[in-house]
């Protein structure tokens, strides 16, 4: 027996959990998730901090769209979903031409001396920097209290939530979109694709262009904190060069080599070398050792071409919505990503405005369409 509500979202992490959220209260909603739990993917493997200043000017725009939400979480959660950390971000010599790309245009960062930013994190090399900023504002996001708050929300409009629900066939016919899982058959005349890692190929399942998005590992690793150390007020702490970052968790410290190897989408591991070689550049930033690692992991980033999310429905397939490539910035960004992609869906009008709605579109010339081109 096929269940048919008015939209069907497929992947169940932050993207198409939020957007279920926002569009429950005016739409009978399903969203379909192929493992056992939601957030099992890159949702459950955030760094979780919001950081206003990160990505491209229509990520920054969606930041700041998204930062009332997750101070006052309306409807979602009962208090506010930041606490305050800090981002210090440092140059060496060959990072200053990055560092400076980064500080145009931002907002809110403050230039520190190597002095300051070894007051603000001790073990830092001070003769390895040559210039750093602080962004005060940057803040962790409670990650699993807003995925289950939204999922709240999504189930309290009387919304559904189907796990263990892989997609295995798409297909179109009387202006219905008709999805086959393990969990059952499911119709609807919209379909929003937020399968993260697996977008692409749920559109071709469902015979919509594919749009060339790029999974990429990243990975972390937990070691003790330095000895003597109370880390716990420290800010992250970043090569601007990407080639680490470093961030207090629960009294240890969690290491990132910043890693972007291409990968199949499947459920990624941390790779041992990549995470050798990270942890030397880190290495040559402090004036620690890393001794032992005590847990490493790795979740994916998947990206469009031109690192900017795709948001929209697809030119060529009727009720085909993207809700995709939100990179490493899908927490950050949800908020603003998931009810854009609810006023679209809805006809609404959205206060994003023209210039960031046709940045995100799937539409875009930098996906290729206006060249013909099936990337």
């Amino acid at each position: 027996m096929s269940i048919k509500p008015d939209i069907l979202v497929i992947g169940g992490g932050i993207a198409g959990i939020s957007a279920g959220a926002r569009l429950a209260s005016d739409a009978s909603v399903t969203v379909l998730e192929a493992e056992p739990v939601i957030g099992h993917h890159s949702s459950g493997r955030s760094a979780a901090i919001f950081i206003r200043n990160y990505g491209n000017a229509t990520l920054r725009a969606l930041n700041a769209a998204s930062a009332p939400f997750l101070a006052e979480p309306d409807g979602v959660c009962d208090s506010s979903l930041l606490s305050p950390r800090g981002e210090l971000l440092l140059a060496t010599e060959d990072d200053l031409s990055k560092f400076n790309d980064y500080l145009n245009g931002s907002d809110g960062l403050e230039r520190v001396s190597p002095a300051q930013a070894l007051e603000l994190v001790p073990i830092l090399r001070e003769e390895a920097i040559a210039a750093a900023a602080i962004e005060w504002d940057a803040q962790d996001i409670d990650v699993d209290r807003m995925l289950q708050g939204f999922a709240r929300k999504v189930r309290g409009h009387g919304g559904k939530i189907v796990t263990g629900a892989a997609v295995s066939s798409i297909s179109r016919d009387n202006g219905l979109w008709s999805v086959v899982t393990p969990a059952g058959e499911f119709a609807a005349p919209v379909v929003i694709n937020a399968a993260g890692g697996w977008a692409d190929a749920v559109a071709k399942l469902a015979g919509v262009r594919a749009l060339g998005l790029s999974a990429l590992r990243r990975s972390a690793v937990l070691i003790p904190a330095p000895d003597g150390q109370v880390i716990d007020r420290w800010p992250l702490f970043a090569n601007a060069g990407d080639q680490w970052y470093a961030k207090p968790e629960a009294g240890k410290l969690m290491i990132s080599p910043a890693d972007e190897d291409p990968v199949e989408p499947h459920d990624v591991w941390a790779d041992d070398m990549v995470v050798a070689e990270g942890l030397h550049r880190f290495e040559q930033a402090v004036t620690i050792p890393v001794a032992r690692v005590e847990h490493s992991w790795a979740g994916m980033r998947t990206f469009a071409p031109d690192r900017t999310p795709v948001v929209g429905f697809a030119p060529e397939s009727e009720g085909f919505f993207w809700l995709a490539g939100q990179g490493g910035y899908g927490m950050q960004t949800a908020p603003a990503l998931s009810q854009l992609a609810a006023d679209l869906c809805l006809g609404r009008l959205s206060p994003l405005g023209k210039i960031v709605i046709e940045a995100l579109s799937p539409g875009r010339p930098a996906l290729n369409f206006q060249q013909g081109q099936d990337t």
